[in-house]
């Protein structure tokens, strides 16, 4: 099964600030998945990373988490969210996991 991460930062494109506060960023996330109707679940980070300039920047980060999504969803959700979020881009990682259920049933 392909599973799919897509991370989103949360400090704006131009100011390179957070704008709102992380659950109003939480809301449009869940409602965007809703509308896709796709299966998912987010976990709310904290990261850093260096950019193409050198500049280094910290910000809590959204980790979206996907189970076999088509990938024109994938693509179509990821502009979605750079487009809501203000972002330059978005972080996709892909790849196959091996998935299995437990019960417990009387």
């Amino acid at each position: 099964m392909k599973k799919t991460e897509i991370y989103i930062g949360l400090n704006d494109l131009d100011t390179k600030e957070q704008k709102f506060e992380t659950s109003k960023y939480l809301s449009i996330l869940k409602k965007v998945c809703i509308n896709y109707h796709v299966p998912f679940s987010v976990n709310v980070i904290e990261g850093g990373y260096v950019h193409e300039s050198g500049d280094y920047t910290q910000e809590t980060t959204l980790l979206l988490t996907l189970l076999d999504i088509k990938q024109e969803d994938i693509n179509s959700i990821a502009k979605d969210l750079c487009a809501f979020f203000h972002q330059e881009s978005v972080m996709i990682a892909t790849g196959e996991v091996e998935v299995h259920f437990v019960s417990d049933t009387l």
